[in-house]
């Protein structure tokens, strides 16, 4: 049986072992392709056998990733996310994130969130391991308003943002 060519992935810079700079970039892009919502392409940043925990979810394989992702943004509506760089060694890197986004009843919420992601050598990420808290908030508390998509360079992060 041929693998799904959109689930084909190619190696990705950059590589371990990370530097701050290699790493800030790391998590910039990771936000920007979760930004993306598009659970194909953000599986390609996942070997092929990653293995993730996700609250109460262990997806394993690029298929069940997307699987995940696909369930995730229809549930979790006008989803915005920050991430920042929490530590990093030869080939790990810790995450802290909130989201925003609202439910099919208009309930906003933003979620709080730790990730720690180890890397293969090639770039892509064979583990992720996530720990998220919810909480519900009024609209009119919301602090990511940018269009959709990845967050403007000008959008201030989670620390000037006061998360």
């Amino acid at each position: 049986m041929m693998p799904n060519p959109s689930l084909v992935a190619e190696p990705r810079s950059p590589f371990p072992p990370f530097t701050e700079a290699t790493a800030l970039r790391k998590v910039r892009m990771a936000e920007d392709a979760w930004n993306g919502r598009d659970p194909q392409r953000v599986a390609l940043a996942y070997t092929a056998d990653s293995v993730w925990r996700n609250r109460a979810e262990f997806p394993r394989g690029r298929e069940e990733i997307v699987a995940f992702l696909t369930r995730k943004w229809a549930r979790e509506r006008e989803y915005r996310l920050i991430k920042e760089l929490w530590a990093f060694t030869a080939n790990r890197i810790a995450v802290r994130f909130a989201y925003e986004w609202h439910d099919d009843g208009g309930q906003w919420f933003r979620s709080y969130g730790n990730e720690n992601w180890a890397f293969a050598d090639n770039g892509l990420m064979s583990h992720r391991h996530a720990s998220i808290n919810d909480r519900p908030i009024a609209e009119r508390e919301r602090l990511f308003h940018w269009p959709s998509g990845p967050r403007p360079a000008d959008h201030p992060g989670l620390g000037e943002l006061g998360l």
